[in-house]
């Protein structure tokens, strides 16, 4: 029998793609592909920020970026626009992020930037210049569902639905900032170079004289620029001094929740399996080790999982919590035996330093601590914006800066492929990361009632609250959450 779900040849002539120019080489690569490939293209430069005083350069970066995107459309032959979305990323990005700040969390601009200003407030511009789709220089790959028969697969709602795969080169991946899309906006965006990698973009760029050629990859916050990130929150921070305090090994010894935590995993493995609770390091690679491997068995027993109650996977994602006081005691010092305050000895922790506001750190930070003294690095393992306090512990292996579980609140779970969301009581094995270019991680996620959990086969360093947990199926990307 002959299969009709063959596509028919489409006239790419009358699909009318807006490419969102920046400047970069990839959105520019993009920009000549698509018109290459014989699309309607036109180009739109956004502005996002105006203060410069905010950035490391210290001058308008976007003016430069403007510039040369103008000059790419010009070299391309495409029409070039402008618009200020400043406003908009202002309230919808920036002052999200302050706020998420102020709670202690550590939000994740980019993965906003594209859900509330690309594939929203830009696309919603795009339209009313007669755009189709909206195409970006994003390092990924969208393909169509496809039914068993090869037939385009739709949603509830009768409309086509898409799937986002990891981009072609693995250095480059951009899935993870766009984790947060929902199929409406997927089925208006383009991803022209999702299929190359960047040294064959830069051939491109170079072999079609763009003049992004040799332009350097942007860094720091999407459309903001390079910042001093505490200098950046002090715009709306209050900066407050506080103690910085080291954490030692004994302070786990007598805290009920990590031994609980510690019993209860243990009781949730496999017959012959261990328990290793922090992360491992190889120190004369100077790297972690990841995990990065096709997903396997877990070591957990998922009989036990699916029988462990809510009110216990609440408690194993919890993070530990520190309480350490300190008591003062006087003495004298010196040839005139001044009277002086100091700190006794505690065997669970010491004060270590002080800071400008709590707000201003995240979980797994190792710079701008100030710290001395130590044969290891010095890592945040936590921060109590209440107290104004800042939680340390030396070395990759410390005990706090490890955890094997988190929570996704049931408003915050995200699916990007709604026709495979998981029920309640349910469990699947999907591969996790918890923050941009980390190797995908083996894990076991859990549908409950109060939330989906994440059960790691290894411990994850620096679980950060605020940032995103996402999630794939082999090369395709599922869902994600905020931790």
């Amino acid at each position: 029998m002959i299969n009709f779900a063959v596509e028919m040849e489409v006239d790419n002539s009358k699909i009318k793609v807006c490419v969102g120019l920046s400047g970069g080489v990839d959105s520019s690569v993009a920009a000549y592909l698509l018109k290459q490939q014989g699309y309607d293209v036109f180009a739109m430069f956004m502005q996002n920020w105006h203060d410069a005083d905010s950035t490391l350069h210290g001058d308008c970066e976007w003016e430069e970026d403007r510039f040369v995107a103008e000059l790419v459309a010009r070299k391309i032959g495409i029409p070039f626009y402008f618009v200020d979305l400043s406003a908009q990323y202002r309230q919808r990005v920036v002052d999200y992020m302050f706020d998420e700040y102020a709670k202690g969390r550590t939000p994740n601009p980019d993965v906003l930037c594209n859900r509330e200003i690309k594939f929203d407030a830009f696309l919603e511009v795009a339209q009313k210049y007669g755009a189709d789709y909206v195409a970006t220089g994003h390092y990924c790959r969208k393909e169509p569902v496809l039914t068993e028969d090869g037939k385009q697969a739709l949603d509830a709602c009768g409309e086509p639905l898409f799937r986002i795969l990891e981009g072609s080169d693995p250095n480059k991946d951009q899935t993870y900032f766009l984790c947060q899309l929902t199929q409406t906006q997927l089925r208006k965006a383009m991803f022209p170079i999702g299929d190359i990698v960047k040294p064959e973009v830069r051939r491109i760029a170079k072999e079609a004289d763009l003049p992004s050629a040799e332009k350097k990859d942007s860094q720091g916050i999407c459309f903001v620029g390079k910042v001093d990130l505490p200098t950046f929150l002090k715009q709306k921070l209050t900066s407050v001094e506080g103690d910085i305090v080291e954490v030692f090994d004994a302070y786990y010894a007598s805290d009920s929740l990590y031994q609980w935590q510690q019993d209860t995993l243990t009781s949730l493995l496999k017959e012959g399996e261990q328990l290793e609770r922090t992360v491992r390091y190889a120190p004369e690679e100077k790297v972690l080790t990841s995990d990065g491997k096709p997903l396997g068995d877990s070591p957990f027993s998922l009989d036990k999982l699916e029988a462990i109650s809510d009110e216990a996977l609440q408690k194993l994602s919890r993070p530990i919590s520190y309480t350490i006081e300190f008591q003062t005691e006087t003495y004298r010092s010196g040839k005139h035996h001044v009277k002086k305050t100091r700190y006794k000895d505690n065997h669970c922790g010491r004060i270590v330093g002080r800071h400008e506001g709590a707000q201003f750190y995240t979980i797994g930070q190792r710079k701008g601590l100030g710290i001395g003294g130590h044969e290891q690095p010095v890592f945040v393992i936590a921060t109590d914006i209440e107290a104004n306090r800042i939680y340390v512990g030396e070395g990759h292996n410390h005990k706090g800066l490890s955890r094997f579980c988190l929570c996704i609140r049931p408003d915050e779970i995200h699916w990007i492929r709604p026709d495979l969301r998981m029920s309640q009581g349910e469990i699947r094995r999907y591969r996790v990361r918890i923050r941009y270019r980390q190797p995908l991680q083996s894990a076991t996620l859990l549908m409950r009632e109060s939330g989906l959990y994440i059960i790691f086969d290894e411990p994850q360093r620096g679980m950060s609250p605020g940032q995103f947990a996402v999630w794939y199926d082999n090369d395709e990307m599922l869902g994600s959450g905020v931790i």
